[in-house]
């Protein structure tokens, strides 16, 4: 019998939607899943392998243990916020603009991703000092100082030691509506994903400062 932990369980029928060309990816898909499902506090290695369809030491082999894989997905999310805030960020002319198209990128991110979102903060479960993560949360942090301070976007490789205070406080009040879209404050998900403009819009002018 094969020792290699990357072996699919041959006893086990492998999920759809998960091909282990990438392991790692797969691993990071079905910890999402879990996350998803189970929330932070129900989330397990042995779970993710059991569904992503391998050996219950594969995500061990790859991450190290749950915190590095907690890591990875939240890493993940960065990048994916990252996107979205950029693409607003290009569609946009002037800086008041800029600063609303990403706030409802935030906000949509945060409802279309929950289970991402709410791992990218949690620091105690995570480590925010892996050079991944660092770099992917920077890069979603300066794209939103860069259009604050009505500029173009540099890409940067960690935190600022001492952060725009105008950019924290619209981080902070897009951030606090979105978890409260989460928490279940507005209504349903499906109600809060589809009237994004109508919760965000009041506090717009609060948002450009």
């Amino acid at each position: 019998m094969s020792d290699d932990l990357d072996t699919v369980k041959r006893s086990a029928a492998k999920p759809e939607g998960y091909h282990h060309g990438d392991l790692p990816a797969a691993l990071i898909a079905a910890a999402t899943d879990c996350l998803r499902e189970r929330g932070i506090d129900g989330f397990s290695l042995r779970e993710t392998a059991r569904r992503a369809g391998v050996s219950p030491a594969a995500p061990q082999h790859h991450f190290g243990d749950a915190r590095g894989l907690l890591t990875a997905v939240a890493t993940r999310g960065f990048h994916l916020l990252g996107d979205a805030l950029a693409e607003a960020d290009a569609a946009a002319g002037d800086r008041d603009a800029r600063i609303r198209g990403q706030g409802r990128a935030y906000l949509r991110f945060a409802l279309d991703h929950p289970a991402e979102f709410d791992t990218m903060w949690r620091c105690a479960r995570i480590d925010p000092a892996d050079a991944a993560y660092a770099q992917a949360s920077a890069r979603a942090f300066g794209l939103l100082a860069a259009a604050v301070a009505d500029r173009p976007f540099v890409a940067a490789q960690r935190w600022p030691e001492e952060p725009n205070p105008r950019a924290v406080a619209c981080w902070s009040l897009v951030h606090g509506l979105a978890r409260l879209a989460l928490d279940g404050v507005f209504g349903p998900a499906e109600a809060a994903r589809a009237g994004v403009d109508r919760l965000l819009d009041p506090v717009m002018e609060c948002l450009v400062v």
